[in-house]
């Protein structure tokens, strides 16, 4: 028979043993340093003070009092060290990291959930709800493949609900992409969390939208006028317009109003300018009726220029006339259409 239990290394007392006492108590001693066994610590040599029952895991190299005692743990009892070695299976609560330590391979390891297991909520490092059943806080997420290809998936129960990615600022709502309220993919933007703009749309058959990208197409009302050299003019209708493009105030010639951009940006335009008569005729879009943008230059006939510019938002935009001419405006005759790129 040996002399201690096989587990816990508990002495036994033994028939006619001397003092049975005292291995008595160092099986009280043992009992009293495993059994709800807690960790203050990993060290590699005793702490400058420790209280009576304080635990540690003797990291390696050991050092001092803990010489020759890496691996084990050291329980403090009666102003002395005794150490324990711990077997495959043993737990512990570690009271540096707050969480429950299982015991394997020389090393105490977390808890590892099973295999397959079902939880109604998980919080990592953060709390759970009922409605964010799955939560977490971290600098970073990362889910990886296993081999090949990842896919996350993100499914709803029918075309009018939502499935989508909220991004928050504060906890407040400020971009949206996904699935929401309908079978089209859409990215929307909100200020506030409450109004919200879709910037872009894609249909399920592949149409693209972009209904706040700004773009106007501007002109005249339709009429035939001979124009002085030097006249400045402007626009009366929008025949397309989006994202904000509006006219400003009456220009002082009496031909419509300034074309205003409403944000600061690259933009493409197209100005189409329709001459009459047989007298060379100059036409420049002009911002701000300081900077020239674009410019047509002849006889009678149609005539065009492409061009992108720098606009700012506030920047009016007008036509200057240099030559005396009659010209033909109104939709496909002299206007200006424009795009921010």
């Amino acid at each position: 028979m040996s002399d201690i239990t096989s587990n816990l290394a508990l002495p036994y007392i033994l028939p006619a043993q001397a003092q049975k006492h005292v291995t008595h108590n160092e099986a009280l001693q043992r009992l009293d340093a495993i059994v709800q066994l807690t960790i203050a610590g990993s060290l590699h040599e005793p702490p400058a003070e420790a209280e009576e029952g304080d635990c540690y895991w003797v990291l390696s190299p050991a050092s001092g009092a803990f010489s020759g005692k890496s691996e084990r743990l050291a329980f403090r009892q009666d102003d002395a060290w005794i150490f324990i070695t711990p077997k495959t299976g043993w737990r512990a609560f570690d009271l540096t990291e707050n969480s429950i330590k299982v015991f394997a391979a020389t090393a105490w390891h977390d808890i590892s959930m099973p295999s397959e297991t079902e939880v109604s909520t998980l919080g990592i490092s953060t709390s759970a709800d009922t409605t964010n059943r799955l939560s977490l806080s971290s600098p970073a997420s990362l889910f990886n493949h296993a081999g090949g290809d990842h896919r996350m998936k993100i499914n709803k129960a029918a075309t009018g609900d939502t499935a989508s990615l909220l991004f928050q600022s504060g906890w407040q709502g400020k971009a949206e992409m996904g699935l929401a309220g309908d079978d089209g993919f859409s990215i929307k933007v909100s200020d506030d969390g409450a109004d919200w703009k879709t910037a872009l749309a894609v249909s399920p058959d592949g149409i693209v939208r972009m209904s706040h990208r700004p773009l106007a197409r501007a002109a005249r009302t339709p009429a035939t006028l001979t124009i002085a050299d030097g006249t400045v003019t402007g626009f009366h209708d929008l025949h397309a317009s989006a994202g904000g493009f509006l006219l400003g105030a009456p220009l002082a010639s009496g031909h419509g109003s300034g074309l205003v951009v409403p944000i600061t940006g690259l933009y493409l335009f197209a100005l189409g300018v329709t001459v009459l008569s047989a007298t060379s005729h100059t036409v420049s879009l002009r911002q701000n009726d300081t900077t020239t943008l674009a410019v047509t230059t002849g006889p009678a006939g149609s005539r065009s220029a492409v061009a992108i510019a720098s606009l700012s938002a506030g920047d009016i935009l007008t036509l200057r006339h240099t030559g005396s001419a009659e010209l033909q405006f109104g939709l496909t005759a002299t206007e200006i259409s424009i795009l921010m790129l």
